[in-house]
């Protein structure tokens, strides 16, 4: 009896101090609802302790993004222009926000400096983020939380490449003096104090930054969506959400296509192995999808996701004996570097190799790469494919499940799709199948069907 009470006890002290990131999404920040929306859901669990915004996003389907209208001002400050006005609207988008929130805020010194630094040519990504940065500076206000300005914590270097273990202790010992905190996203600052951006949706990478610095139990992720869906919604009609996803498998999606996620901000939180929430601002009821490293739970299905994209050609090479060549795939492939062209997937026979590549990269380099084939192999002959379509199933089920590329063999015939082209890797998590872009989307609706529908 007393062991139990001790190990409760135990328990109770480490839900005490528990650790989430949280970041939200620009459409979960687009106006006072939504904020107050988050506020709840912040406030809902006291182990959500430290928040990375995004700017405000659309209000409306016609609506302009902040970010997008922070570009329009700049360039208009660049070419010399008055900007008075365009800043006075994005001013109103924030005092908008604020005065719904009943804060006693003012951003007028903010906005006096951001006046002074597109007059005076601060840079784009300094544009850029500064949607982010006001954000901030309303929801640290709004939660009673301390404000930390991305470009004293976020390193980049003058290339602006991410310096990831000068980033880590800089937001470690910042965040160790801060019980709550709001770092707004997308942004950091080199060392002498010039503003760099992520890419689009670097957001999600920040979030991941913070939850390694503080080695969070947790990273929830608040978007639009109630996590990932198996599909594409714009092919499938209302596909089945994914409950638990691994790493790997998210890899192989997101490089396939599939977006919610910044494929970037995987790696931080993956090597400290800390999962990932991706939950709804609009739902928060919802489960929403687990990333992990690894899990024992089982899929739900034998696959896990449909992803694909169009766009692709075929260069197929034949030779007879090929195989018995000693640096012919080498060969091959050095060809396609030499023209700066990328490779998506190399299948191959005896005397046949085939090469996967981007149409719109490779169009505009055929004949220099043909020609290089011939005079680096000597080919028996060579043969293109254009307007081929790549699609990946993925799924640590597929493992333990016999049968399942003739699975999806007899669901694509079944829809009189041809295949093209299938690849399996070593670790039996991916099925990469190539067919003609007219059947991309018939083809990915029979794959569903047939192992989410039928199940046979």
């Amino acid at each position: 009896m007393v062991k139990r009470r001790r190990w409760k006890s135990k328990l109770q002290v480490r839900g005490v101090i528990m650790k989430k990131v949280v970041k939200f999404g620009g459409s979960s920040l687009a106006n006072a609802e939504q904020f107050q929306k988050v506020g709840d859901i912040i406030r809902s669990d006291e182990s959500r302790r430290y928040v990375v915004p995004s700017a405000p996003g659309k209000r409306f389907d016609e609506d302009i993004k902040v970010t997008d209208m922070l570009y329009g001002c700049y360039d208009a400050a660049s070419k010399g222009e008055d900007i008075t006005e365009k800043l006075n609207a994005i001013k109103e988008r924030y005092y908008e926000i604020i005065k719904g929130l009943g804060l006693s805020l003012s951003l007028e010194d903010e906005f006096k400096k951001i006046d002074e630094d597109f007059r005076a040519q601060a840079g784009i990504q300094y544009a850029a983020s500064r949607g982010e940065f006001l954000n901030g500076k309303i929801m640290a206000a709004y939660l009673g939380y301390d404000f930390v300005d991305a470009a004293s914590v976020i390193r980049f270097d003058k290339d602006g490449n991410l310096e990831a273990e000068e980033t880590n202790k800089l937001l470690s010992k910042k965040l160790s003096k801060s019980q709550h905190a709001v770092i707004p996203g997308f942004y950091g600052a080199c060392a002498d104090g010039t503003v760099k951006t992520f890419s689009r949706g670097g957001s999600d990478v920040t979030g991941s930054l913070v939850a390694k610095a503080i080695h969070a139990d947790i990273y929830e992720n608040w978007t639009d969506v109630s996590g990932f869906l198996v599909t594409d919604p714009r092919i499938v009609h209302n596909p089945e959400p994914i409950e638990a996803i691994t790493y790997r498998e998210l890899r192989e999606l997101s490089y396939m296509g599939a977006t919610v996620l910044h494929e970037d901000a995987i790696f931080p939180v993956r090597k400290e192995g800390i999962p990932i929430n991706i939950r709804n601002t609009n739902s928060p009821e919802d489960k929403g999808t687990l990333i992990v490293e690894s899990t024992c739970k089982k899929p739900k299905f034998t696959i896990t996701g449909i992803a694909g994209k169009k766009g692709f050609c075929s260069i197929n090479i034949e030779k007879s004996m090929m195989n018995s060549e000693i640096g012919f795939g080498r060969k091959v492939l050095q060809v396609f570097e030499d023209q700066g062209i990328s490779f998506e997937h190399v299948p191959s026979g005896i005397d046949t190799m085939t090469v996967y590549v981007h149409q719109d990269e490779f169009e505009e380099k055929e004949q220099q790469v043909i020609a290089g084939i011939h005079r680096l192999v000597q080919p028996d002959f060579v043969e293109m494919e254009s307007d081929l379509a790549l699609i990946a199933v993925v799924g640590r089920g597929m493992k333990s499940q016999r049968g399942t590329a003739g699975r999806i063999f007899s669901a694509l015939a079944h829809a009189n799709v041809n295949v093209k082209m299938i690849d399996q890797g070593s670790s039996e998590l991916n099925i990469i199948i190539g067919v003609e872009n007219r059947d991309f989307e018939k083809a990915v609706r029979a794959i569903y069907d047939i192992f989410v529908l039928t199940r046979i």
